[in-house]
């Protein structure tokens, strides 16, 4: 069993930044993928974000390249989004997700990611 909370939410004008934060706790942290995943309203969650279990590789949405960083504390126990020049279109609700199931390949798909969070809900005006 994983536990997942996210904060660090909340508006910024375009252009700005905020810093996303996802504390786990359960399992063996250093053991599992995490990523991060956005929805929203009226469209289906996507995906942002992952990063193995090392913090050594990383995966991005080709819509947030170049803007958003994925990165990890293992001894903190925290998976951290840092977004930069943020544009209204990033206006969503924001979920951590953790895949248990791969030693390797870093999942983009919703269904592979077992546990998740709450979300916080970050919006960028105009």
């Amino acid at each position: 069993q994983v536990q997942l909370v996210e904060s660090g939410g909340g508006l910024v004008q375009a252009g700005g930044s905020l810093r996303l934060s996802c504390a786990a706790s359960g399992r063996s942290f250093n053991s599992y993928h995490m990523g991060w995943f956005r929805q929203a309203p009226g469209k289906e969650r996507e995906f942002v974000a992952a990063i193995n279990w090392s913090g050594g590789r990383t995966e991005y949405a080709d819509s947030v390249k170049g803007r958003f960083t994925i990165s990890r504390d293992n001894a903190k126990t925290t998976v951290y989004l840092q977004m930069n020049n943020l544009k209204p279109e990033d206006t969503a609700h924001y979920y951590c997700a953790a895949d248990l199931g791969r030693s390797w390949f870093l999942s983009q798909t919703i269904n592979d990611y077992e546990y998740w969070g709450q979300g916080t809900q970050v919006t960028v005006s105009s």
